[in-house]
């Protein structure tokens, strides 16, 4: 896995962890439609970076 794969997953958990704990704060009823919309947007892109795989890398041994 790259470093950059590494830090989008990392960004994507902070954000989806963010969104969680303003969703337990009092809100107005467009803030948490907000908050929501982005959760699911930040959980689906997060999925989809998980879902793409990545070849192995070529191993080259003696021969």
């Amino acid at each position: 896995m790259t470093e950059e794969r590494i830090a989008r997953l990392r960004t994507h958990r902070n954000n989806i962890d963010r969104y969680r704990r303003l969703l337990e704060t009092e809100l107005s009823e467009a803030e948490r439609h907000y908050l929501e919309r982005r959760l699911s947007e930040e959980q689906s892109a997060m999925e989809m970076d998980l879902s793409t795989v990545e070849p192995p890398p070529i191993m080259v041994g003696p021969k």
